[in-house]
């Protein structure tokens, strides 16, 4: 739900030092700090389908006890995921990884179709922690199979996604397009029936040329129903489109494997400004705010507002930090978890 965009003014608390430096910042000190305006984006951080992955895990810990596996990294962070090791989580890359009767976790970005059917095979007990939105692609994908259409797929090629989607379908029935260049290659007949989908977590403005120029050589391809990059991803590149503009450099929280976060960090650099992908605040250089009046910052949507906190604490021992939380849309999205949970 969009909301009227506001500043929300406020005053950085004073950092800890004690876990940054053990020497003490005295008043005299912070006074002759030079100031930073610190422009927050909101939305930013966990998504809905962020917030029901980790759950699913920790519910399933709770439930049955450590370990519990997971194939590959719930969610791209690695804070969250180094949380839950802690907890008792196993991150495989697969599932012949998992021994005989342990309980499994898929993602959130989604499993090929061989995935659950293998675990069922094995007797596996698994819960499926697709992202809803996710899921969603995958049952458009299968209608238009059944429809007789071959699918466009826009995405990146090698994004855990991108293969989950491509595994709903059979060889040969999808083509991956990843920009508009591979659109120009393309040699379907006229006659040939087709639509397509995308990746839920591309870029909003990339993704439309991509579009545009498949529907210019197809007039006849079938679209998506509704948009399939998620509203997450969409809300959270328009906030850093209101930020960048008026910063001197945009910091994004994220994993380097991340889409939706190298997807920010893109946006703010079209908007000409410099950013920067950070994964926590200990890898900010103070040096990085030479000439920075004003700094931009935001989060993925796999980190955590913790990691948020800690680049303003470390940025409030290098100067007067003054907030202002710009706001752009309100998200009020929650999705159920799986039945198995909650019975």
């Amino acid at each position: 739900m969009n909301a009227p965009l506001h500043s929300t003014p406020t005053t950085s608390r004073p950092a800890d030092t004690a876990a940054q430096d053990s020497t003490p910042v005295n008043s005299s000190a912070a006074a002759d700090k030079p100031g930073l305006t610190l422009l927050i984006a909101a939305p930013r951080g966990f998504c809905a389908g962020v917030d029901r992955a980790i759950e699913i895990v920790e519910r399933a810990l709770d439930r049955y006890g450590a370990p519990v596996y997971v194939r590959h990294e719930i969610v791209h962070n690695r804070f969250v995921v180094d949380g839950l090791k802690a907890k008792g989580a196993i991150f495989v890359e697969e599932l012949d990884e998992v021994p005989d009767g342990a309980p499994v976790v898929f993602s959130a970005h989604g499993v090929p179709k061989s995935v659950p059917a293998e675990a069922q095979r094995r007797g596996l007990d698994y819960l499926d922690a697709t992202c809803p939105l996710v899921s969603k692609v995958h049952r458009q994908a299968e209608r238009q199979i059944e429809a007789n259409r071959h699918i466009l797929f826009i995405g990146h090629r090698g994004h855990p996604e991108v293969i989950g989607t491509m595994g709903q379908v059979q060889p040969g029935e999808m083509t991956l397009v990843e920009t508009v260049a591979d659109v120009a290659r393309l040699d379907f007949p006229p006659e040939k029936a087709l639509s397509f989908l995308t990746q839920t977590t591309l870029s909003v403005d990339d993704t439309a040329k991509i579009v545009s120029a498949i529907k210019t050589k197809f007039p006849n391809i079938v679209a998506p129903k509704a948009e399939d990059i998620c509203y997450a991803t969409s809300n959270r590149q328009a906030a850093v489109k209101e930020i960048a503009p008026a910063s001197d450099l945009v910091l994004v929280i994220g994993s380097p494997n991340s889409s939706n976060s190298l997807r920010l960090v893109e946006v703010a650099q079209r908007c000409g400004t410099t950013a920067r992908l950070i994964q926590r605040a200990d890898e900010i250089e103070q040096s990085w705010l030479n000439g920075v009046g004003t700094l931009g910052l935001t989060a993925g949507a796999s980190a955590p507002e913790k990691l948020v906190r800690e680049v303003v604490d470390l940025l409030s021992q290098w100067r007067t930090v003054e907030e202002h939380t710009l706001v752009s849309a309100v998200e009020k999205m929650v999705f159920k978890l799986p039945r198995q949970l909650t019975e």
